[in-house]
């Protein structure tokens, strides 16, 4: 069963150490010891966690329109570089940068500038998985 470290976990879920923390002392996450002493959450229940805390995060649209598109990223314009009729808009999304290739049209209608808020929807049919090597 994979387990992890109270940072990793918060990294995991985009939150802070102690939010982890606190989730562990009301119960809501489930932890333990691993072999060197440290506080472990396990993985199964980070996983449940983790839908949980996205569905409370994003919710049903502002606008109250369901969407079939789930892989949404929310963040800051970071960079817009426009040409004649493309721009890239870049997105930090948390620990994610997410970049778009949108209409220039599209982008200066939505004013998309370096600091102004944004989300990135992905609707694709292909994802590809990666998992590390080995596990530190």
């Amino acid at each position: 069963m994979p387990q992890y470290r109270i940072s990793e976990a918060a990294g995991l879920l985009g939150v802070s150490d102690d939010t982890v923390r606190r989730w562990v002392d009301d119960g809501r996450l489930s932890a333990g010891v691993d072999d060197a002493g440290r506080k472990v959450v396990d993985g199964a229940d980070l996983a449940r966690r983790a839908v949980e805390h996205a569905t409370a995060v994003s919710g049903p649209g502002a606008d109250g329109v369901g969407r079939s598109a789930r892989n949404r990223f929310t963040g800051l314009v970071t960079r817009v570089v426009a040409d004649g009729v493309m721009a890239q808009v870049d997105l930090q999304c948390g620990p994610y940068r997410v970049v778009s290739l949108i209409s220039s049209e599209a982008a200066r209608e939505l004013g998309l500038v370096p600091g102004s808020l944004a989300t990135a929807v992905v609707k694709a049919t292909t994802v590809i998985i990666e998992t590390p090597r080995e596990r530190p």
